[in-house]
């Protein structure tokens, strides 16, 4: 059974669209298996109204258009669509059936995967436009157009595109935050929630095929270690869809990433890609929210955009944990050397989830900045890195001059002393010296982040840097 938890916010987004008065024209849209389909579904059901809901196939024009023209049919009739053999001659032809059919009720109308119908007929966009235009716009009909074919769903936006400026909303579809998937691992405590989440993140598909009555250890095992396992092709599959394009270029730069390679440079020359090219490619992906461009908090807010400090990372929980561990190592599963792989991924586990503890606490600060629970409001919030120093969580105040610098720790005792005095007394000077002027006349706070808790000396050499502590736990919760 489908599960369905935790979008209140994007219930709620939907519901505002019943209080407009007139026809609405949406878009929605996000990556394979985050769920568009169990929203707009779960969410028409409760509103009462009468639902028109088509998913389109990869079937060619005169299959749709017949499937369409059927499904409307069925749904004035009250039969199945399997019982009657309408075959209209042009989409004209089924958008005034379907506007004969809706009238000037108002109902909601649902047309799913439409990259589909897109890629069988490229002039399917003009049509809905002119039946927008000429049938549906001064109605009472909710329109939603789906898809997870993002690349295709963005064009539709566009200038030159044919429903330019006819949407009247778009509800772009993100897969949930930590503390939502809880409800998908109620067995299971917050660490190895948290393990879980490094490795699929928040799409509930995923999330959905995982036993969290079986160990960490047992699911890796089934869905990714064996020949037939379910996430085989995923990546493949979901690559191609967000893109639009070949996909062979745009995996080797999710490789590069995955290995460690976060320069323009180091990029180029794992993935074989030229540097100049990678200006093509880097967009688009940080575009559909799978790579992320980093700058050093420590860079001024002006020098920014223009900065040569930047890094990129894999943002994708579940493309991170494929590429790195299980794509390069597929000649393993093929031999059914499945016990030897997860002996590699088990010893280098830890420190891989540790890198997403570092950016749920990046998270968990920014959230604080939102509801002014830090010690200054800041203008930006990440890390720092240079050649001599890395700090894992930065938050900067420039007009004011405030820096929060803080230290995450993901290992299995509490945190010591030795850590806050690292971070105060070796690292703050070198942080400042990055600043204008040395960093004269800054104020430094401090926080730091634990897997479980911190040692009393720790907490007592904290308490004098009226240091934040926080661990896994009151992360989770505040988020």
């Amino acid at each position: 059974m489908v599960k369905f938890f935790n979008r209140e916010q994007e219930m709620a987004e939907l519901d505002a669209f019943l209080e407009r008065e007139g026809a609405q024209l949406v878009g929605v849209y996000g990556r394979r298996r985050v769920g568009k389909t169990t929203l707009l579904t779960t969410w028409a059901a409760r509103t009462g109204l009468p639902v028109l809901y088509w998913v389109a196939k990869r079937d060619p024009k005169q299959a749709l258009m017949a499937s369409l023209a059927q499904t409307i049919w069925a749904w004035e009739h009250g039969g199945e669509s399997g019982e009657i053999g309408i075959q209209p001659q042009s989409w004209e032809d089924v958008f005034q059936m379907m506007a004969r059919a809706t009238g000037n009720r108002r109902v909601i109308v649902i047309l799913d995967e439409l990259p589909y119908a897109l890629q069988q007929d490229k002039g399917f966009a003009s049509h809905i436009q002119a039946a927008w235009d000429h049938l549906f716009k001064n109605s009472s009909v909710l329109f939603f157009l789906s898809g997870s074919h993002i690349g295709m769903m963005v064009d539709l936006l566009t200038y030159q595109a044919p429903l330019y400026g006819r949407f009247t909303a778009q509800l772009p579809l993100l897969p949930l935050s930590f503390p939502d998937i809880r409800d998908f691992l109620p067995r299971y405590n917050v660490y190895k929630r948290l393990a879980v989440y490094a490795i699929l993140g928040g799409i509930p598909a995923y999330l959905e095929r995982w036993d969290d009555g079986e160990t960490i250890a047992a699911n890796v095992q089934r869905l990714f270690l064996q020949r037939t396992g379910w996430f085989r092709n995923e990546p493949l599959m979901l690559i191609s869809d967000l893109t639009r394009r070949e996909s062979t270029s745009f995996e080797a730069i999710l490789r590069a990433l995955a290995a460690g390679n976060h320069t323009r440079e180091d990029i180029a020359a794992a993935s074989a890609i030229t540097s100049p090219s990678l200006s093509h490619y880097l967009p688009r992906l940080i575009e559909l929210n799978l790579v992320e461009r980093r700058i050093p908090a420590t860079v001024p807010l002006k020098q920014r955009r223009t900065s040569k400090l930047s890094r990129y990372y894999l943002s994708d929980p579940y493309l991170r944990f494929y590429y790195r561990f299980i794509d390069p190592n597929l000649h393993l599963i093929e031999q059914g050397l499945t016990s030897r792989l997860w002996q590699m991924i088990k010893g280098n586990f830890r420190a891989f989830v540790a890198l997403t503890f570092e950016e749920l606490c990046r998270v968990w600060t920014l959230a604080q900045a939102r509801v002014d629970r830090l010690p200054f409001a800041p203008d930006a919030v990440g890390s720092h890195w240079a050649t001599d120093v890395q700090v894992d969580v930065v938050a900067t105040a420039w007009r004011e001059k405030r820096i929060l610098l803080g230290e995450c720790k993901w290992g299995m005792e509490d945190v010591g002393r030795s850590v806050v005095r690292e971070l105060v007394e070796e690292k703050t000077p070198r942080v400042l010296a990055a600043l204008s002027e040395g960093g004269k006349g800054w104020a430094v706070h401090y926080a730091f982040f634990a897997r479980t808790g911190f040692t009393e000396a720790a907490r007592a050499e904290a308490a004098r840097h009226d240091a934040i502590l926080v661990n896994l736990a009151t992360l989770a919760r505040d988020l």
